[in-house]
């Protein structure tokens, strides 16, 4: 096990101060047993930094085990710390990666954008058709926010970053949807480029658990090319919720 700086020195409060503030997590909880512990006002859960020295190597233990197990990484062999699981890095560029990552997963996985929406629309009337559609626009808002930070930006497909190109695709339909929750849930959404949301929305492609793309018959030949369909492409990131609602979208669209 490595042992951490207890206390942190000079050097070590600065970087995780800075790496935390720039990261969403501005609010101080102070010091745990060498942890410093931070917050954020829009981000669910804490999180704790610790470094070995000024030069590192550095930590970071994430509150809960939802957000840890999206990180994306496997946890640190070499030390705990007093959140679900911690993270190590050798450099502050890996920190600042996994700070940022915590902070999108914070305010975007699942009850994140369901309270918002029930906050922004509580006193909201929808006894006509015009109210509904302006509740619905509100979660939809929402919804594509979430999916954006979820998604770091990112089409998880192509790789495309310009959020003008980017859509918010639900993957069991709005209207299919049982509840508020799972309308709003990020697990039932992908960030799709704008070409590969249509094909994805009208059932022209889906995608198998392992995250390789099915196409329909339906599908024509020029479409798959502009598509790039012939290029080997898979959806990455998902997880087992992502796939439960993704068989629902392949049954529906006879996949």
């Amino acid at each position: 096990m490595i042992e951490i700086e207890i206390p942190p020195g000079f050097v070590v409060r600065t970087e995780a101060q800075k790496a935390a503030f720039d990261n969403g997590f501005r609010l101080e909880h102070g010091l745990e047993s060498g942890w410093l512990r931070y917050g954020s006002t829009t981000a669910r859960g804490d999180v704790w930094i610790a470094g070995t020295s000024k030069n590192g190597p550095w930590f970071l233990s994430i509150q809960y085990p939802d957000i840890a197990a999206e990180i994306g990484m496997p946890v640190s062999p070499e030390t705990s710390g007093p959140g679900a699981a911690t993270f190590g890095f050798d450099k502050l560029d890996g920190l600042y990666s996994a700070l940022n990552r915590a902070y999108r997963l914070g305010v975007s996985l699942p009850d994140a954008p369901l309270g918002k929406f029930r906050a922004a629309t509580e006193h909201m009337p929808q006894a006509t058709e015009a109210e509904c559609q302006a509740v619905r626009r509100i979660g939809q808002t929402l919804f594509r926010q979430a999916l954006l930070d979820y998604w770091n930006g990112r089409c998880p497909l192509t790789g495309i970053a310009d959020e003008p190109l980017l859509r918010a695709s639900h993957i069991v339909a709005w209207a299919d949807c049982e509840t508020e929750a799972l309308r709003l849930d990020v697990h039932n959404g992908l960030l799709l480029s704008a070409l590969w949301d249509a094909a994805f929305d009208t059932g022209l492609v889906s995608f198998a658990d392992d995250g390789s793309v099915l196409a329909s018959p339906s599908l024509s030949s020029s479409a798959a090319v502009t598509l790039d369909l012939y290029t080997k492409r898979a959806l990455v990131g998902l997880t087992d919720v992502h796939r439960s609602n993704l068989a629902r979208h392949r049954l529906k669209h006879g996949f």
